[in-house]
């Protein structure tokens, strides 16, 4: 997968300096999981990702019509084989993790899964006994000021400068 160089719909977007990261380990892993705190840009990232995504879903698992999606999940996930599927808030169905580890096994190819929830040390747990091997962390932190920064920024190192201009174009 290509990393995106253009912009996109989504409203004012912050490029993250995971994502290239992201982008390399779907390239390789059948699973990548991006792990944060709540409302660290987590959701945000993986839609801006499954716009350059050939075949990108997005299930989240808080929603009782995505849920119902997956009351056969191995029959979901076969079905929707091609694409690369986001399981939004997986800690909410913990029991998905041995299905994803036979599916990517039938599956055998990279980029199959990304996988959203918060930093717990149960998800991690749980995702690192059935998908051993299978899976790539990445930790998203919230917002860093260095993400806002524009290269001239940079240059003279006015972070007061970088944050007034950032929440100034988002008001």
């Amino acid at each position: 997968m290509q990393i995106p160089t253009k912009k996109h719909d989504m409203h004012t977007y912050v490029n993250r300096k995971t994502e290239k990261t992201i982008y390399e380990g779907l390239e390789y892993f059948p699973a990548v999981a991006i792990i944060g705190t709540r409302q660290c840009g987590k959701s945000t990232l993986a839609k801006k990702i499954g716009l350059h995504a050939k075949n990108f879903i997005y299930l989240d698992l808080e929603s009782p019509s995505d849920l119902i999606k997956l009351t056969n999940p191995e029959d979901f996930f076969y079905r929707n084989s091609t694409s690369l599927i986001c399981l939004d808030e997986i800690q909410r169905r913990p029991d998905l993790f041995p299905i994803l580890r036979s599916v990517i096994d039938k599956n055998n190819r990279p980029g199959q899964f990304l996988i959203l929830g918060s930093a717990s040390v149960y998800l991690l747990n749980q995702s690192s006994e059935s998908l051993a091997g299978r899976i790539m962390y990445q930790e998203l932190t919230p917002l860093q000021i260095t993400e806002v920064e524009t290269p001239s920024e940079k240059k003279i190192g006015s972070e007061a400068g970088s944050q007034e201009v950032f929440w100034h174009q988002t008001k």
